[in-house]
Parts: structure tokens; C-alpha cells; sequence
């Protein structure tokens, strides 16, 4: 049994503060499906054998293009690949290639498994960058909600520890958006009940109680209209890892909350993407 506080319910459980959660979905859908049908793209490629791990590639033409590799969000435990396609039309404009991962979600498996499938899918578009036509040599990786937690996991992870083949520089550059770097006020919130943490996944999971692996520049990114509880979570992962990264910075988009924040991602003209755009390796 749950001991909920309401104050941390209030703040974390962003889908029922929000409301109209569903009309957004289904608006991201469409103009997913619309840019799946336009662009040069290689879809549902295979990083695992579940029907989770996939991962759709969309190529610019760019040559030497830096990679742009999203991990979407939905508290470990919600949400698809195929949603945020359209995410990669201002990037794909700009001469980026971006990935988009998809990944199997809590509880049907850990959150310790989850962030395996994404250190196996990174690994994946490494090994496999010269039938992509990608670069490997320029990975980004970014993610939003809990999609920016994988990213910071990904900053903290070894990765030849994980595959002798890897480098242990892979990524080339970490942007977070809006994400959750200490997991225990989740405890506390109904989000917690499919995600079946134990107290030592509570703490190794948490990466702002751990040390990056490498001097990777790092841009957080949070919207203006967050709960004072994300803006916490992003503070304290700057605070923690301020003194490891020689470049880390924060970047707050006015006007916008947690889903917004999406919006803006998507959009060439505003100050998140042209923040993103500058950051990448």
C-alpha cells in the first residue's frame, strides 16, 4: 500500500494536472503519421527481440550529420515511439538525422531491465550506423520526463564496461528535458505502483546521486510552467554535477509546461530548438 502525499502527487502526476492529456496524444499521432509518409526513414528496426525494441531512423541527406537520438517519456510505464515522429521535421530541416527509441515499459519489466534495452539500443545504432547511413561518430542523445532519467543514466554509464566494442566517449552530448533524477519522492505518488522499485534501485537509479563517466556537455532544458517539484529535480542534477562536467548548463523555456514542452521541441523557430540545434555534436 501506497502512502501517497499530496503535495508530491500534485507535482509529479503531471496527466491529471494537466487534463486534455488525450486530445494532445492523438494530435502528436497524426502528425507523426504524416511525417512517417514523407520522409526518407528506416522504421521498426530491430534492437531486441521484444516487440518494444525498435527503433525508427530518419535521415536528413546531410552528409557526416550529427544523430539526434530521442527517448520519449511517460513515467517508465506509458507512451510509444510512433507518437513522437514529428518531433524530427524541424531537425531532419536543419540537416540533423534523428532516432527515435522505443523500449519495453514498466512493469513488464524493471526499471532496471528498461535502462539495459536502452544502453542495448544505443549500442545497437553504434554497431549498425553504416547500414543506417548514419553517423556513429555524432551521437546526442536526449529524452524527455523519463526519457531525460535514461539520459542521464546513459551520461553515467560505462559503456565499454557494457560492449568492449563501444567507446567510452559514444555520446558526444546528453540534453535532458524535463527530467527525473532522484527517484524517491515517486514513492510517494500513485506513479510508483507500476514501477515496483526496490530501495537499491531507488538509489543507483537516482542519477543525481551519481558521478557521470565522462566530461560529456550537458544541457538540461526545463519548461517555465513546470511544478516546483521538476524544477527541483533539474536543480539538483545541476547542483550534483556541476563540479564532474567542465560544460553544464540550464536552459528554461518560458510559457510552457511538461507537454507543451514537446511542442516547442518541434518547432525551428523556438528558443528550445535553436538551443538544441547549437548543442549537438
Amino acid at each position: 500500500m501506497i502512502d501517497i502525499d499530496p503535495h508530491l502527487e500534485s507535482n509529479y502526476n503531471l496527466v491529471a494536472a494537466r487534463g486534455g492529456v488525450d486530445d494532445v496524444m492523438q494530435r502528436w499521432s497524426a502528425a507523426s503519421a504524416s511525417l512517417r509518409a514523407q520522409v526518407d526513414a528506416s522504421l521498426d528496426c530491430a534492437y531486441g527481440s521484444d516487440e518494444r525494441e525498435r527503433i525508427d531512423v530518419f535521415r536528413s541527406g546531410a552528409k557526416h550529420a550529427p544523430l539526434y537520438v530521442y527517448l520519449h517519456g511517460g513515467y517508465w510505464q506509458r507512451g510509444d515511439k510512433s507518437l513522437y515522429s514529428f518531433i524530427a521535421a524541424p531537425f531532419l530541416a536543419a540537416g540533423v538525422d534523428v532516432a527515435i527509441v522505443g523500449y519495453p515499459l514498466c512493469p513488464q519489466v524493471s526499471m532496471t531491465e528498461l535502462l539495459d534495452k536502452i544502453r542495448q539500443s544505443i549500442g545497437w545504432l553504434y554497431h549498425n550506423a553504416k547500414q543506417l547511413d548514419i553517423n556513429r561518430e555524432r551521437i546526442n542523445l536526449s529524452g524527455h520526463s523519463a526519457g531525460g532519467h535514461l539520459v542521464a543514466m546513459g551520461v553515467c554509464t560505462d559503456w565499454p564496461g557494457c560492449d568492449p566494442k563501444l567507446p567510452q566517449d559514444l555520446l558526444k552530448s546528453a540534453i535532458p528535458l524535463s527530467g527525473l533524477y532522484q527517484l524517491k519522492p515517486l514513492l510517494q505518488t500513485s506513479i510508483s505502483e507500476a514501477l515496483h522499485l526496490t530501495d537499491s534501485e531507488v538509489i543507483e537509479l537516482s542519477p543525481a546521486a551519481l558521478q557521470p563517466a565522462t566530461q560529456i556537455p550537458l544541457l538540461t532544458i526545463i519548461g517555465g510552467a513546470e511544478t516546483a517539484e521538476l524544477f527541483h529535480q533539474t536543480d539538483l542534477l545541476v547542483d550534483s554535477w556541476c563540479a564532474w562536467l567542465p560544460q553544464i548548463e540550464r536552459h528554461v523555456e518560458a510559457g510552457v509546461d511538461h507537454f507543451d514542452l514537446i511542442d516547442r521541441l518541434a518547432s525551428s523557430d523556438s528558443r528550445v530548438f535553436q538551443r538544441i540545434l547549437g548543442w549537438l555534436r
